[in-house]
């Protein structure tokens, strides 16, 4: 299968990339630069929020796989959220998988994680900008095939131990590995089970 990565060098991406590889796949993995994409997959250079770029990408690949994310550095999110429209709109026939975030997840009560008072606000504005990047997908034309990964409420480098939980919208446990997570990213690629749905995975 032919898998476009966008976010290939970061700490979740490189990991879907990596186990990606492993199975077999052909990975080319977009950047800004060009570069420092996990070896075995082939660079390309290019920007999310570019349409060009997507068309690209889109022709060329079965899958279309971000794991980007907003700005980290108090500068705007708005940018980040037009690109994850622009994905939208131009992936075509491609399927979609995307790595969200956890604060949209449903706690026992009904609440979203990002609105119960013990949410880190250091986290807050991150996490409204990917429960928005939900929505998008939520709201998008019946004829984008799309799945939107949740992780755990914590996710860091850890052990792939092939075994892990799902659930739909509440969180399947309290954390997740890595690459734990990129294994679960590549089963439903090859094994779809949640088309135009968000599920969670922990460990």
């Amino acid at each position: 299968m032919k898998i476009a990565m966008f976010g290939a060098t970061g700490m979740i991406g490189s990991r879907i990339v990596r186990e990606a590889l492993s199975r077999g796949h052909h990975v080319t993995g977009w950047s800004r630069s060009g570069g420092d994409v996990p070896q075995g997959a082939h660079a390309a250079t290019g920007d999310l929020a570019d349409p060009a770029t997507v068309d690209a990408a889109a022709a060329g690949h079965d899958v279309l796989v971000s794991a980007t994310g907003p700005d980290r550095s108090g500068g705007p999110h708005e940018p980040w959220l037009e690109a994850v429209q622009t994905l939208v709109d131009h992936a075509g026939g491609a399927r979609v998988l995307f790595v969200g975030g956890a604060g949209s997840l449903v706690g026992p009560d009904g609440t979203r994680l990002l609105d119960g008072p013990d949410f880190p606000a250091e986290y807050l504005a991150e996490a409204r900008s990917g429960a928005a990047a939900l929505d998008v997908f939520r709201t998008a034309p019946e004829s984008l095939d799309w799945t939107f990964l949740s992780p755990a409420p914590v996710i860091a480098p850890g052990e792939r131990t092939d075994t892990y939980r799902t659930a739909l919208d509440t969180p399947a446990g309290p954390s997740v590995s890595a690459e734990n997570y990129a294994a679960a990213l590549l089963d439903e690629i090859e094994q779809p089970r949640h088309r135009r749905q968000r599920f969670t995975v922990a460990d």
